[in-house]
């Protein structure tokens, strides 16, 4: 879904500005997109039910996992921190995976045990090839709604979204595009992924990140802070030589606890 829509959200850059909404999706994520094309090559034990799989996830790509193959009827398995809100694991048993919370220092120790004692199948929820090009369909409905945009922002948390974005764009636009990706200052860039097609990386403070989460909600849209990186570049002037361009930002998420934003509007 793609929204044109400047006056709304009050940006104060000369900008023709659209939004892809990926917090509307079915899990609150873009992270189905991936999950929808690994599920379409997975082994053919795993689509018998005759191989669970597993992954390791603090929250998003588990939900998307945990949806999926609810509707495959394949059982699955998240492994996630015990530092990850109880919200995350309650949504994610809901749509019927199993969740084994351990020490962040014992996330893989745990999936590798259970793939050793439990012949489960691994599905890895950043470095994916079926993942990154499912992720690139968000790049092919930007090009359908808008032809052709000359500055595209997509939050950069892993590098899958960005790296499978980038791509579509710059294999198909017809005119010369610009794509970014925007991370925390704080954040740990996948440059192996994204840098054959990625003009840029553009750095956020946390408080950049807020203030949009902020804007965002009093403008109607419920965005967590990883979501509204993108957004927080345009909103504080990051972008570079962006007056008067055709610019979409890419809203990746929306998976945020009504406690999670009483505690943002209280920063």
């Amino acid at each position: 879904m793609l929204h044109r829509c400047q006056q709304i959200f009050d940006i104060e850059e000369n900008v023709q500005l659209h939004l892809k909404l990926e917090n509307l999706q079915m899990t609150g994520s873009f992270k189905v997109r991936g999950l929808a094309n690994q599920m379409a090559h997975l082994p053919e034990a795993v689509v018998k039910g005759d191989c669970p799989v597993i992954t390791m996830s603090c929250g998003n790509y588990g939900k998307a996992l945990s949806y999926a193959t609810n509707k495959l009827g394949i059982r699955s398995t998240v492994v996630m921190p015990k530092t990850a809100p109880n919200n995350r694991a309650v949504l994610i048993r809901r749509y019927g995976s199993k969740v084994v919370k351990v020490d962040v220092s014992e996330i893989q120790s745990k999936v590798d045990e259970k793939i050793a004692n439990e012949g489960m199948y691994f599905l890895h929820s950043l470095d994916d090839l079926n993942l990154i090009a499912g992720h690139g369909s968000v790049g092919l409905e930007i090009l359908e709604d808008v032809p052709n945009p000359e500055i595209v922002l997509v939050c950069c948390g892993g590098g899958g979204l960005l790296a499978g974005t980038a791509a579509a764009i710059k294999l198909h636009c017809q005119n010369p595009c610009r794509v970014y990706g925007v991370e925390p200052e704080t954040g740990n860039y996948s440059f192996a992924h994204n840098k054959k097609f990625v003009d840029d990386i553009l750095l956020v403070s946390d408080s950049e990140i807020i203030s949009a989460v902020k804007h965002l909600y009093n403008a109607g849209l419920k965005v967590e802070p990883s979501g509204a990186a993108a957004f927080s570049a345009l909103m504080h002037h990051k972008v570079p030589d962006v007056s008067g361009k055709t610019v979409v930002v890419v809203i990746t998420g929306g998976n945020v606890s009504p406690e999670e934003l009483v505690n943002i509007f209280e920063m």
